[in-house]
């Protein structure tokens, strides 16, 4: 059955093509797909003890506009139209505002490789939302990670292979790989 409408979350640091193995995956289960932006500015970031490097600056180098765009064009490249996807800020930290962003009717995807994962499970279950876990994996077997692409890109070396080309383009036209660089370095 394919729902009307479902919301998926991530910070999206940037943006890799396991998240969009994700987004795709979610938008396969519904008609609109919600894609909601967590840590939409540094208000909404909280420490975790599930994740404590979700929460540094140098891991959160992209705004939410930064992000939002790079979702867009991502899905555009992906071949989904516009109107099937929407962009929202997530504010998986402080939960009871999530119903301010995204409906509470909808199919809320998501995957739980790690403690961080079953912790947002458990709050959004909390919340009484429908949850349909995607993937369940070990830390190990996750794939792709933000952080990986932000280490390579501080140690120069090459990682346009594990991004969508519409985000390799938009990174480097806009120069965000120095600030990844900068904020590295402290």
């Amino acid at each position: 059955m394919t729902e009307k409408r479902g919301v998926i979350h991530g910070r999206f640091q940037c943006l890799h093509n396991k998240h969009m193995e994700y987004l795709l995956l979610a938008k396969s289960r519904c008609q609109t797909l919600i894609i909601g932006i967590s840590n939409p500015d540094v208000s909404y970031i909280r420490p975790s003890e599930n994740d404590r490097d979700r929460s540094k600056k140098e891991n959160n180098p992209f705004t939410y506009f930064e992000r939002y765009e790079m979702i867009r064009d991502a899905m555009l490249e992906y071949g989904v139209p516009r109107e099937e996807f929407e962009i929202v800020p997530f504010p998986i930290n402080k939960p009871e505002y999530i119903s301010q962003y995204a409906p509470t009717d909808a199919m809320y995807y998501m995957s739980i490789c790690d403690a961080w994962g079953q912790e947002k499970y458990d709050t959004l279950t909390g919340l009484g939302l429908r949850v349909e876990v995607l993937w369940k994996r070990k830390p190990e077997e996750k794939g792709t990670t933000g952080t990986e692409v932000r280490k390579l890109i501080m140690e120069g070396k090459p990682w346009d292979h594990l991004v969508p080309k519409s985000v390799h383009k938009y990174i480097t036209k806009n120069r965000l790989d120095e600030r990844i660089i900068r904020l590295s370095n402290g």
